[in-house]
């Protein structure tokens, strides 16, 4: 009888809780004029899961089955990929990517012969974001021209890790798109998740807006990418996170590898900011030094008007793990950082993510 009033309780504070946090989370995307937003919370085992509109003629679902585009927080799911090979002993951290693929692109052969999947998942490649549009034609041809030398400091590429992707799918014989269905998606339930269109996302796609309001559709990518074509929704993901965050697949050493500071991220090294001084990268991920809430991990993504973002909070006194996710469907959707993640944090200060990725 007492565990049955418990759980009751329990219930009855979450409905509320969340009922509250509904109208909270309207009035913030209302403000930034976001039209949809989609977020995941879990707090130890409790999971809260909330997909808002602020838009009339954008009908949430009740379900939280919208399906959005997650940019670059595909790039920790293909880390993951990455780090289970290394659990297995398909692919070593330290060994050249050469010796698994070719170096064709690169203009710069001795430096392309100096990276390793370390090197690109601490974002040390010294290689540009992107050598032309990813999604372009012109893109799978296009020449990759080094800004500074690999190894020696943080550099964010989409195209080191689509190099390191090409090294994968050579050494499994597959696409990424099977080697993730096999390796994350099927294991871990994520079933509206994939890096390719799939046809249940002609009704399920939410659409992006610019700052603007205009609808920009869901958009189409050519070919599966691991730095930004991943669609997912934020309950999928936080199923990712959890595996992630517990070291499911990975095990505790390939999973200390992930979350361990590796480099100070610099974002621009032409004009280093203050919050710069908190910010360093892991093996996918970033992490921030927090003074009130510890080491958080997180990962930012950034379509133009698709944007997203997650935060993982490490167990402290007085709190479980906490885990927070979220996806919106607008070029104003991390504008939002500081205030989703202090109203489920509860943080008194602003993180420093919030001026590292917008400013």
């Amino acid at each position: 009888m007492v565990k049955y009033i418990s759980l009751s309780i329990t219930a009855l504070f979450l409905f509320f809780y969340h009922a509250e946090s509904k109208e909270r989370i309207k009035d913030i995307i209302s403000q930034a004029r976001i039209p949809l937003i989609q977020i995941a919370y879990t707090n130890g085992k409790q999971i809260l899961n909330y997909e808002i509109s602020s838009n009339d003629s954008i009908k949430s679902r009740t379900d939280y089955s919208t399906v959005f585009q997650a940019a670059s927080l595909s790039k920790p799911v293909f880390a993951y990929i990455v780090m289970k090979m290394v659990q297995n002993g398909e692919i070593n951290l330290d060994e050249p990517l050469v010796n698994y693929t070719d170096d064709g692109r690169f203009v710069n052969r001795e430096y392309a012969s100096k990276l390793t999947a370390r090197i690109v998942l601490s974002h040390k490649s010294g290689l540009p974001n992107w050598a032309a549009s990813p999604s372009s034609s012109e893109w799978p041809e296009s020449r990759i021209n080094f800004k500074f030398k690999p190894d020696s400091a943080f550099s964010y590429s989409g195209e080191a890790f689509a190099f390191l992707q090409r090294a994968v799918e050579n050494i499994k014989g597959k696409g990424l798109e099977e080697i993730a269905t096999e390796e994350v998606f099927k294991p871990l339930g994520m079933n509206s998740t994939s890096y390719l269109w799939l046809e249940k996302y002609d009704t399920l796609a939410a659409s992006g807006y610019t700052r603007e309001g205009v609808n920009r559709g869901p958009g189409k990518f050519p070919r599966a990418n691991s730095a930004y074509t991943l669609r997912t929704t934020a309950s999928d993901y936080m199923k990712f996170l959890v595996a992630l965050s517990d070291g499911k697949g990975i095990g505790k050493r390939m999973r200390s590898e992930v979350f361990s500071p590796v480099v100070n991220a610099v974002r621009y090294p032409e004009r280093p900011r203050e919050c710069d001084n908190n910010i360093f990268w892991g093996l996918g991920l970033g992490v921030e030094r927090n003074k009130e809430l510890g080491d958080l991990a997180f990962h930012w993504g950034d379509n133009g008007n698709f944007k997203a973002l997650f935060v993982i909070v490490p167990r402290s006194k007085g709190h479980q793990k906490r885990i927070l996710v979220y996806f919106t469907n607008s070029a104003a959707g991390h504008d939002i950082i500081n205030k989703i993640a202090g109203h489920f944090l509860g943080n008194k200060e602003g993180i420093a993510i919030h001026d590292w990725v917008l400013k």
